[in-house]
């Protein structure tokens, strides 16, 4: 159960309410005002307590659950059990999401600047905000309104923050315009000097790196995620993305729209990666390549040729799926029969 000491609770809500707020519907033994007090998973949640079922590997859970409610698909409905009312959703993570979010609502920050934060007379500091211990915020930057600036966080010159941005401790930003519901967690570097260099047999030699990162409304940067600016273009992160934590973003980068990219991520100068494709931990995508919209790309797998659209690749060098899992079955069909003959 969430600690109280951590995380805020509101509530009790009753499942009419959460029905609605979860765009589900509620079914139609179940009482609406029956008031639920948290949200819990399966195996531990009692008579007061929302779950969710989502993946079928915990159907033995669900049909032992003593959880007072449940968010299930209507595939899996008649494996409740029978005290248990349901909120129907073809979505059931999406409307548990949404519930968690009603019991659990984003903190407001306290507004104010601490004594130590260094700030340049010349940085502009929206209503709301707070300034951590230790913050630096430099020449000609502008803060939204309502931001969070944890501390020994560095906003660089003419940064430029939109409203609701929480920045986590120690995350350097420079060259950056960021949009509004943007949250950027601890350690993470955006708007540094890119990977540019012109090798030479006598000295290599840096090349400017003149663009910016331009970051959209409602993306999520995880820790020590690094995005590099663009060399001339800009790099760009679309709005609604999800970046997990330790991703790498070289210069002149563009990301569509919502895209998911997983833990340890790897982006090389210059490719595209489209909207609401997904990344899987670990990929690497060489530079100069097009990754379509609405693809899939599966963990540890070695990019070095364009995507389509809504295709799943995997494997290195990736492509298709199906081709990777073929050639992966007949591999270990000839180390078999190798050893057979051995």
């Amino acid at each position: 159960m969430p600690d109280s000491r951590f995380h805020n609770r509101s509530g009790p809500f009753t499942l009419a309410t959460l029905a609605e707020i979860g765009s589900a519907t509620l079914e139609s033994r179940a009482d609406p005002k029956s008031l639920i007090d948290d949200v819990a998973p399966l195996d531990v949640a009692g008579k007061s307590n929302i779950s969710f079922l989502d993946n079928p590997k915990y159907l033995n859970a669900f049909e032992t659950s003593e959880a007072g409610a449940c968010v299930v698909s209507p595939r899996h409905s008649g494996r409740a059990p029978s005290e248990m009312a349901l909120l129907l959703s073809d979505l059931p993570y999406h409307s548990y999401a949404l519930i968690a979010q009603l019991f659990y609502p984003r903190s407001i920050p306290r507004e104010g600047v601490a004594t130590n934060a260094m700030i340049s007379p010349e940085a502009t500091i929206g209503e709301g905000s707070q300034i951590g211990a230790f913050v630096v915020v430099e020449k000609g930057a502008e803060i939204g309104r309502r931001c969070n600036i944890m501390p020994n966080a560095v906003i660089g010159p003419s940064v430029k923050l939109g409203d609701d941005v929480s920045i986590g401790a120690c995350t350097v930003i420079s060259h950056c315009i960021i949009g509004n519901r943007v949250s950027i967690h601890h350690g993470s570097s955006i708007g540094q000097e890119g990977f540019g260099v012109a090798p030479s047999s006598v000295k290599h030699v840096a090349v400017p790196q003149l663009g910016r990162v331009t970051i959209g409304d409602d993306v999520r940067i995880g820790s020590n995620t690094t995005i590099d600016r663009g060399s001339g273009r800009d790099t760009v992160i679309g709005a609604g993305c999800w970046i997990d934590n330790s991703v790498h973003i070289a210069h002149n980068v563009e990301v569509g729209r919502s895209a998911i990219l997983a833990a340890q991520v790897g982006i090389a100068g210059s490719s595209s990666i489209g909207e609401f494709a997904m990344l899987g931990g670990q990929v690497g995508v060489s530079g100069h390549l097009t990754i379509g919209a609405s693809s899939r790309i599966a963990g540890k797998s070695g990019v070095i040729r364009d995507v389509p659209p809504g295709e799943t690749w995997g494997g290195t060098p990736a492509t298709r799926i199906s081709d990777w899992h073929r050639s992966t079955v007949l591999l270990s069909h000839m180390v078999r029969e190798r050893n057979r003959g051995s």
